[in-house]
């Protein structure tokens, strides 16, 4: 559902005439009365609308296992009902059964995601400062785009710096006021995962460590670097699951967010 600054914002801009912003904020009246906010029922899915209004970002689709026309139905429902909406860990084949039924989706392939936006100005991010995601190696970089994409969709600028592992520091260090300048910091790395615990040591930013599933057979598909950034010595790092650029993108998103309202 969309909030009360996005229906503001849309009418001011035109996309949005007087009378479906007056029935979205009378959907909004109607979930504040509700205890259990609004759903809607597809049978196989009960989808949150209420859940940007209480968490300022909607619904968000995974699609792993969900077949093409669930994942399409679904984005269909949130495209009524949201100024933007994202879909992760979509097939190209799933993504291109949508593409064909919803207008305006784009599918960014190496990440997996599908992203939609009403209009330009919901693609604009909010405020001046950035998100940095920084991955160690090419191999990091789905996992990394799916962090990036994430924070975007939800109105974050993202800085990307990619291929900065261990293995040549010098990289990193090129690259070290930028991420300095962030306001929270992504870092995508596998093998041992070590890259974290290198960057932690020289921002005083948060930063979320995401182990990813890359790195020969003692890496355990990621365990190694999941143990490693839990176990690392730096202050200021928390981490999330293997592979789970969503929830880092998400977690850097809400950080930046609540510095702006702060502000």
């Amino acid at each position: 559902m969309i909030n009360v600054d996005a229906i503001l914002k849309l009418v001011r801009s035109g996309d949005l005439d007087v009378a479906e912003a007056r029935k979205h904020l009378d959907e909004l009246m109607a979930a504040d009365a509700s205890p259990a906010g609004r759903v809607d029922d597809l049978g196989f899915a009960q989808l949150d609308l209420d859940r940007e209004r209480r968490t300022g970002f909607p619904e968000v689709i995974y699609g792993e296992s969900k077949t093409a026309e669930q994942i399409a139905a679904i984005f269909g429902r949130l495209v009524e009902h949201s100024d933007r909406v994202l879909a992760t860990r979509v097939s190209g084949d799933k993504a291109e059964f949508v593409q064909s039924r919803i207008e305006g989706v784009s599918y960014h392939k190496e990440a997996r995601v599908m992203t939609w936006f009403r209009t330009e100005a919901a693609r604009k991010p909010e405020g001046s400062g950035y998100i940095a995601v920084v991955c160690a190696g090419t191999s990091d970089l789905p996992v990394a785009e799916e962090a990036a994409l994430t924070a975007e969709c939800m109105g974050c600028r993202v800085e990307r710096i990619y291929d900065v592992g261990v293995a040549g520091i010098h990289r990193l260090f090129r690259r070290l006021d930028v991420i300095r300048d962030a306001t929270a910091i992504v870092v995508a790395a596998g093998m041992e995962g070590a890259l974290t615990s290198v960057v932690g040591g020289l921002v005083a930013k948060p930063i979320i460590a995401v182990p990813t599933s890359v790195g020969y057979g003692a890496s355990f598909q990621g365990l190694a670097a999941l143990l490693t950034m839990l176990n690392s010595c730096s202050s200021g790092v928390s981490v999330v699951n293997i592979d789970n650029g969503f929830g880092a993108g998400y977690n850097a998103a809400l950080i930046y967010k609540t510095t702006l309202k702060r502000d």
